[in-house]
């Protein structure tokens, strides 16, 4: 079987040194397991510290998000190539919070995922309904659109270096999670779509992460509140382990 993907989005959370002693205790927590490929996602200032603390474990460091050029008048904005020169090797492109609070659209993720593709680096592209799309029965026709906005951004070549992340917004900090049902009724839409590795993200905890990884469509997971506390995060990554044995 596979292995499963777990990947902890920090946010706008850990300076540079929490970031040197959370990856040195985590290094020790998951390097024993077998059957998980473990990612971090530090914001761009930790980056660096990230990939020299966590050099040989296997943990994997990618950050949360690049734009789709490789350089230019773009203030404020990180390119693929600069963070491939630091050792990361992908990004998050298009999660919820930059959807609705820095109005990045379809066409905007899908140039960034393209930009990121090009540089050689992964991509984990992110989508999902909010709370009044799902009560309106819009859920399979949002789903549809982003997944389709982001296959068109692919190359054949490049589609095993990416993976998608399912996170219906209702559930993003809310501590609501979706059912193990309605996980992978997603899942099983979106693999109809474009069959690539699918991760759940949305109040993923220790307590609820075997029942969700243990659906069929769900490869792995996108964790953010949980993800910054090593032992969380560790029991997360101890459940993925469990579910692809």
């Amino acid at each position: 079987m596979p292995a499963m993907l777990i990947a902890g989005n920090w946010k706008m959370h850990k300076t540079a040194a929490e970031t040197i002693e959370f990856g040195t205790a985590l290094r020790r927590a998951v390097e024993p397991l077998e059957g998980v490929d473990v990612v971090v996602c530090p914001p761009y200032t930790s980056l660096d510290e990230a990939v020299r603390v966590l050099a040989g474990s296997g943990i994997e460091v990618f950050a949360q998000n690049a734009h789709w050029e490789k350089e230019g008048a773009f203030t404020g904005e990180i390119s693929a190539p600069m963070l491939a020169e630091l050792g990361v090797v992908g990004s998050l492109v298009a999660h919820s919070e930059r959807r609705q609070l820095f109005a990045e659209t379809d066409e905007s993720s899908a140039r960034r995922i393209a930009g990121v593709l090009d540089a050689g680096l992964r991509v984990i592209a992110c989508v999902g309904e909010t709370e009044q799309e799902r009560e309106a029965g819009e859920t399979e026709a949002v789903l549809r659109r982003q997944v389709e906005a982001i296959r068109g951004a692919v190359e054949d070549d490049d589609v095993h270096r990416l993976t998608i992340a399912y996170e219906p917004v209702w559930a993003i900090g809310t501590g609501r999670t979706a059912t193990p049902e309605q996980a992978e009724e997603a899942h099983a839409l979106i693999r109809s779509l474009f069959d690539v590795p699918l991760l759940y993200g949305g109040s993923v905890k220790e307590d609820n992460a075997a029942e969700l990884l243990s659906q069929p469509d769900v490869d792995g997971a996108l964790v953010g509140g949980a993800s910054l506390e090593v032992e969380s995060f560790a029991a997360i990554c101890e459940a993925a382990a469990a579910a692809a044995a």
